[in-house]
C-alpha cells in the first residue's frame, strides 16, 4: 500500500500453490468487494476476480511463465521461481520495486536473461529498482546510479564508469593487485 514492492535473497513464495494464485494473492490487498459478495459469488466479487486472473496472466506473460499457470510454485525451477517472486512483487502496481539479490544461485546464463528482464521492467513499467545485488555484471548493465558499501560503510556514488574506475571500490572489492595489473 505504500508503493513499495520487493523479492527476498532467499525466494518466498506459496510454494504449495499455482503459479498463477501466486500472483493472484499479492492483487487482493486492493480488491473492492465485500464479503457477502464474495462467499455468494455476486457480479461485483466476479468482475474483480475476473479482472485479477487478467491481469495476473499479463504478468505472466511479460515473465514467460504464463504455460506455467497450473503448476504449484515448487516444481518450478529455480529461475522461474525467482521470476514468479518478481512478476508477484509488481503485481502489487509498486512505484518502487526492491529486488534483494535476485540472481543469487543463479548461472550465467540465468542472470544475463534476469539483467535484460530487469531492464525491460524498469522500462515497461515505469517503476524505479532499487537493487541489492553482489553480481557487478549485472549491476554495471542496468543501474543509473549506483552505491557501493564496504562493511555497512558507503565508499563510493555514480554512475557505473564512475564506479568502475573509483580507486576504494577497486581496493575494497578487487585488492590494491588489481590496481598493479
Amino acid at each position: 500500500r505504500l508503493g513499495l514492492g520487493r523479492t527476498f535473497q532467499n525466494i518466498r513464495l506459496f510454494k504449495d500453490l499455482t503459479v498463477l494464485d501466486n500472483v493472484r494473492i499479492a492483487m487482493h490487498d486492493y480488491v473492492k468487494y465485500g464479503f457477502f459478495s464474495a462467499y455468494f459469488h455476486l457480479p461485483p466479487f466476479r468482475r474483480v476476480e475476473e479482472d485479477i486472473v487478467k491481469r495476473s496472466m499479463e504478468l505472466l506473460s511479460v515473465f514467460n511463465l504464463e504455460k506455467h499457470k497450473d503448476d504449484l510454485a515448487k516444481n518450478l525451477p529455480y529461475g522461474d521461481q525467482r521470476k514468479l517472486e518478481i512478476a508477484r512483487a509488481l503485481a502489487t502496481n509498486p512505484s518502487i520495486l526492491l529486488l534483494d539479490e535476485p540472481a543469487a544461485g543463479m548461472n550465467p546464463a540465468e542472470t544475463a536473461q534476469l539483467t535484460e528482464l530487469i531492464a525491460y521492467i524498469r522500462e515497461k513499467f515505469k517503476v524505479t529498482i532499487l537493487l541489492i545485488e553482489h553480481d557487478m555484471s549485472l549491476v554495471m548493465r542496468i543501474c543509473e546510479r549506483i552505491y557501493v558499501l564496504d562493511y555497512g560503510m558507503v565508499i563510493a556514488e555514480g554512475k557505473p564508469e564512475e564506479i568502475r574506475a573509483n580507486p576504494r571500490v577497486i581496493k575494497a572489492y578487487l585488492g590494491e593487485e588489481a590496481n598493479d595489473a
